[in-house]
């Protein structure tokens, strides 16, 4: 049995699709009706949604004080609807798997439930079979250059400063070959493609710190469906963190929804890291994501109000399926301290916005 500390969550969508195996059918994949199989078994194809998460175990790991634990149970209401075993919506899409391997068939389902049955018009032939899931609901990402197999990815819209995203979004590939004369079942395991990282703030002396800004920046931008790789632009964008609070207490969480960050080898994370512990990473000599906070500090007199600029610079990556929860309070003078002593901080007193953030 894994650490209590360290395990992860697992949670499973049975999406069932039965595929019959018809004649009419066969004109709307390839004109060529030599392929189509005549009318025999049927090939059922079992998909399983896997949520692999340590989101339980971090919040019960990070936030331990009875006020901790009380943020916690808002911020994991808040998480609910990212890592999830619902899935809302699910693209199928079936390719050839020579050439340059043309999308021959794509169906997409409205499902709103934990289990699903499709029946689907496929000649006996080998395909690649791509899948991705909740994605219709998440304004910040749609499947794009889906005609191809290789080209096929979940795409970030491009501008400075973004949003988080707002669903837990799931893919898979799988190699199939459809046989006319027997049965067959395939099996398609779908894992999370991104990720949460949060910035959990005592004010101190603060006092109320609802007007505080954090942000969050270092995360993939597009991810390739075929290949379970992600793709890094060389100066991404600004991911506002959403402000998650409970009534009565005054600490705040910072929560950002992403892509992941890099590796530290600056090779492109993969969906799920195969080993029973996914999220356990050695700090790297390299900054691989960041939080930004900005406080504004209150002079004598209004011309002598500032902002405090602090930034985090994280060395461990955040991977896909991860929570990261990081405790820090405000200090005398509005910067960021955070309760780890090996994370580091760069601290600008009176900072002048070099970069206009959009708000």
């Amino acid at each position: 049995m894994l650490p209590v500390r360290h395990r992860s969550n697992t949670f499973m969508i049975g999406l069932l699709l039965s595929a019959s195996w018809l004649m009419a059918g066969c004109s709307v994949i390839d004109d060529d009706l030599s392929d189509c199989p005549e009318e025999g078994p049927q090939a059922t194809m079992d998909y399983e949604l896997k949520l692999v998460t340590n989101m339980t175990t971090e919040l019960t790991t990070q936030l331990t004080t009875q006020t901790d634990i009380q943020l916690a149970s808002a911020l994991k209401q808040y998480l609910n609807g990212i890592f999830t075993d619902f899935a809302h919506d699910v693209d199928l899409s079936f390719y050839d798997t020579v050439g340059d391997s043309t999308l021959l068939q794509k169906d997409e389902h409205i499902m709103d439930a934990n289990q699903a049955s499709y029946s689907l018009n496929l000649p006996m032939r080998q395909y690649m079979h791509l899948a991705a899931a909740n994605v219709v609901d998440n304004e910040l990402v749609d499947v794009m250059y889906d005609n191809r197999c290789h080209r096929s990815m979940i795409d970030q819209v491009i501008r400075d400063t973004i949003d988080s995203h707002t669903t837990g979004i799931f893919t898979a590939r799988q190699p199939m070959e459809v046989l006319g004369n027997v049965s067959q079942n395939f099996n398609v395991h779908l894992y999370m493609a991104n990720c949460a990282a949060t910035l959990v703030i005592d004010p101190n002396n603060y006092g109320s710190i609802d007007d505080v800004r954090v942000y969050s920046t270092g995360f993939a931008t597009g991810f390739s469906i075929c290949d379970s790789v992600f793709h890094y632009d060389r100066q991404p964008p600004i991911v506002r963190a959403s402000m998650v609070k409970s009534d009565g207490i005054d600490e705040r969480a910072f929560c950002s929804v992403t892509f992941p960050s890099p590796e530290p080898s600056r090779a492109n994370t993969r969906t799920i890291i195969e080993t029973e512990e996914p999220f356990i990473a050695e700090p790297s000599d390299e900054v691989l994501w960041e939080f930004r906070v900005y406080v504004p500090v209150k002079g004598n007199t209004r011309s002598e109000d500032s902002i405090t600029e602090t930034i985090l610079p994280l060395k461990v990556p955040l991977r896909a399926g991860e929570l990261k929860v990081i405790k820090c309070r405000i200090g005398d003078q509005g910067e960021i301290i955070p309760e780890n002593p090996e994370i580091g901080t760069s601290v600008t007193l009176n900072w002048q916005s070099g970069l206009v953030i959009d708000t």
